[in-house]
């Protein structure tokens, strides 16, 4: 199985940016290769990582479902081939994007070959970095049974770090086997103060470090710019890596 770092944050707070800096991070320490997930049903992971996506898991299993399959192909052969063709190879990492389904109605069998991909697949990869939704429930439903490290980004503002504390709180609770759980302030303009520092403390989360407000990102971002491609002496990557290399084997 490989080291799986998860990440998780309410919605705006930078969590896609920082796994994108995250796989960054694994490809320039020669930790690879790499398996980057988007679990999220807004999927832009690729757009972090400056990747096209063309197909997506879920596109699979509703082809799937719906019987869509060659007269000469076993329902097996024809999802491996389908998943096969979702990956998107990139140098030192591939990317799957999970996808949604379109319809209602039972996705037992498809679920079961789309989970016994993954499986094979995951095991060709030391590092998983999987970026989700604010909700843990998709890492229990696909992508792993065991998470090394949960990491929660957070802004500044009391509503981010009490989502992130129900977050935390909440995968304690799913069976995802979570090892160490750390948290990340980001755009920080200014070192937490003692009541942000007291509420996570209180929560049992790890602040693993702060990632301050940056116009080179935010350039970055509103251009439709890769944040992978940012310079290694930008003030956020290096303030990434720093967290990183603490926390990451």
């Amino acid at each position: 199985m490989p080291f799986s770092i998860a990440l998780a944050g309410k919605g705006g707070t930078g969590k896609t940016t920082i796994s994108g800096l995250l796989v960054k991070y694994l490809t320039a320490r020669g930790k690879t290769p790499i398996l980057a997930v988007d679990a999220d049903s807004n999927a832009n992971f690729n757009e972090v990582l400056g990747l096209e996506v063309t197909d997506t898991l879920g596109n699979a299993r509703e082809e799937m479902k719906k019987g869509v399959v060659p007269g000469s192909m076993t329902k097996d052969v024809f999802m491996s081939m389908k998943l096969e063709q979702a990956v998107v190879e990139a140098p030192g990492y591939d990317l799957v994007v999970m996808g949604q389904p379109e319809g209602t109605g039972c996705y037992c069998a498809a679920n079961t070959l789309l989970t016994g991909f993954l499986e094979r697949l995951i095991d060709n990869y030391p590092y998983m970095v999987i970026d989700n939704e604010a909700g843990m429930e998709h890492i229990s439903r696909l992508t792993t049974k065991n998470v090394d490290i949960l990491l929660i980004v957070s802004d500044t503002s009391r509503r981010g770090l009490q989502a992130a504390i129900r977050i935390n709180s909440l995968a304690k609770k799913l069976n995802i086997g979570v090892g160490k759980s750390h948290i990340i302030i980001n755009r920080c303009k200014e070192d937490p103060n003692d009541d942000i520092l007291s509420m996570i403390k209180e929560a049992g989360l790890n602040l693993a470090g702060t990632i301050p407000e940056d116009n080179t990102l935010y350039e970055y971002d509103l251009n439709g710019r890769p944040t992978i491609e940012m310079p290694s002496d930008n003030i956020v990557v290096k303030a990434a890596f720093d967290i990183f290399d603490r926390i990451v084997q």
